[in-house]
């Protein structure tokens, strides 16, 4: 039986065990492997902690921006919740596969201020070969210089979907530079059409193995005509010609998406869920 002493902060030493429990959940735990790769366990480079219980870590949980619980057993998850109570919520969400994260929420909703929002049924679809929908070929990477004409389409999107602004607070710099930063890196992909966006998608969180698709949204005049499955597809397309597996979630209320997906090929492996603050 698992003993939970309470979880430990995890370094650079605890890297090949971490890599381990990520590669064994690599669609799910996407997120948080595009980071390790990167910068690593050490949580100064990391941007967020990476918290551990057992020798063989049998429970795992990110904690930045976003709360990810990775792995673990009922005990694993009441230790992260004991820890996440004593650090205070920093987190702006609350995500991953929905059996580690809805009971992690029991744990601390009755600790930590109330949720927004609480999101149980999220389908995590992947796609492993070409789309079996047609890529739309106008969709591609935006440029730097497009920055302009592609932010007002980044902000409705953000807007339709957490139910907030981002330029709220500083308004605009910090999302300003993070979109800029996603377009800089290649990761952003639209269909312009007069300069205004029709469609637009972001791969969000990229590992070696695993491409999370996010921030999908079709103009509200031009919805209803295909354009979200065939840009999804673009998108999917040039992560399989990457090598990677593509990868995205969707709320379960949303039909129209759910349908746009299947018709791409996508496939539901896991569901996820998302408390939002």
């Amino acid at each position: 039986m698992l003993r939970v002493a309470g979880p430990r902060l995890l370094d650079e030493r605890d890297r090949s065990g971490v890599q381990l429990a990520l590669d064994a959940d690599p669609v799910a735990a996407c997120m948080v492997a595009s980071r390790v790769e990167l910068a690593g366990v050490d949580s100064w480079r990391l941007g967020g902690e990476l918290w551990g219980v057992g020798n063989k870590l049998e429970g795992l949980c990110f904690a930045g921006a976003n709360l990810v619980p990775l792995r673990g057993e009922r005990l694993a998850l009441r230790a992260f919740a004991d820890r996440a109570r004593r650090v205070g919520r920093s987190c702006s969400s609350m995500v991953g596969r929905a059996e580690l994260v809805l009971p992690l929420w029991d744990e601390l909703s009755a600790h930590w201020s109330p949720a927004r929002e609480v999101r149980a049924d999220q389908p995590l679809m992947v796609l492993t070969t070409r789309p079996a929908q047609a890529p739309d070929p106008l969709v591609r990477p935006v440029r730097p210089g497009e920055l302009d004409r592609y932010l007002p389409a980044a902000v409705a999107m953000f807007t339709e979907e957490v139910g907030i602004d981002p330029r709220l607070g500083d308004g605009g710099v910090g999302y300003r530079a993070r979109v800029a930063e996603q377009i800089a890196s290649g990761r952003a992909f639209a269909r312009f059409e007069d300069g205004e966006v029709v469609f637009k998608a972001e791969i969000g969180a990229l590992s070696s193995r695993v491409g999370q698709i996010q921030g999908v949204w079709v103009h509200p005049d031009r919805r209803g005509r295909g354009h979200g499955a065939a840009g999804t597809a673009a998108v999917v397309d040039r992560l399989i010609g990457m090598g990677r597996v593509a990868s995205l979630y969707v709320n379960g209320y949303n039909s129209p998406a759910r349908a746009a997906y299947a018709r791409v090929g996508f496939s539901q492996i896991a569901s996820f869920a998302t408390v939002l603050f």
